[in-house]
């Protein structure tokens, strides 16, 4: 009954309005006001079971199939990397200058596990992604997050993992996706 009457009202205010501009006269314009509740930033409200978490978050890993129970984080994200400074990115490589994340990998308990750097990606809004290089050692920002190592139960394992970006352009989230796992990802603060 509400929602006739108020077709109704609306059809009557259009007829009006049209009655009068034939005058001559400007048409009375009609403003419709909606009421919009916004949802909270998904930023301060991400759950550490979701698969985007605030950077600094913490994600449970729970593989019992596996017997793996891990924790893994993207502690922190700066670009460009403000410590001692490698040689810059060739052009191969695709960018003009490092950016670092801050990553830990904790095996809780269960069986022993292996970090590697290639499981950690940049991705950006325009759908691109930045890999690592695969360059360790010599001038590369330390300490380093380590290739290929074993981590037994009750270890951790953490450290800075470089990506070769453009000054440019900033990414838009951290991405960490083991093979046959679905990506975690951390969004990056703006600059």
């Amino acid at each position: 009954m509400r929602s006739r009457t108020a077709a109704c009202a609306v059809l009557l205010i259009a007829a009006t309005a049209t009655a009068c501009s034939s005058s001559g006269q400007p048409a009375p314009r009609v403003t419709v006001t909606r009421t919009v509740t916004a949802s909270p930033d998904t930023e301060a409200t991400a759950n550490p079971n979701d698969a985007v978490l605030t950077m600094g978050a913490k994600k449970a890993i729970d593989d019992a199939e596996n017997h793996v129970h891990a924790t893994v984080q993207a502690v922190e994200y700066q670009q460009p990397y403000k410590g001692p400074q490698p040689q810059k990115p060739e052009d191969f490589q695709g960018g003009d200058t490092w950016a670092t994340v801050s990553v830990k990998v904790c095996n809780v308990n269960g069986a022993d596990i292996t970090v590697d750097q290639t499981v950690w990606s940049l991705a950006y809004e325009d759908g691109t992604s930045v890999e690592v290089t695969g360059g360790t050692g010599g001038d590369m920002p330390k300490p380093e997050y380590p290739m290929d190592k074993t981590v037994k139960p009750g270890r951790c394992a953490a450290g800075l993992v470089a990506f070769p970006v453009s000054s440019k352009k900033r990414p838009e989230r951290v991405v960490y996706e083991p093979d046959g796992t679905e990506p975690i990802e951390w969004p990056i603060p703006k600059a």
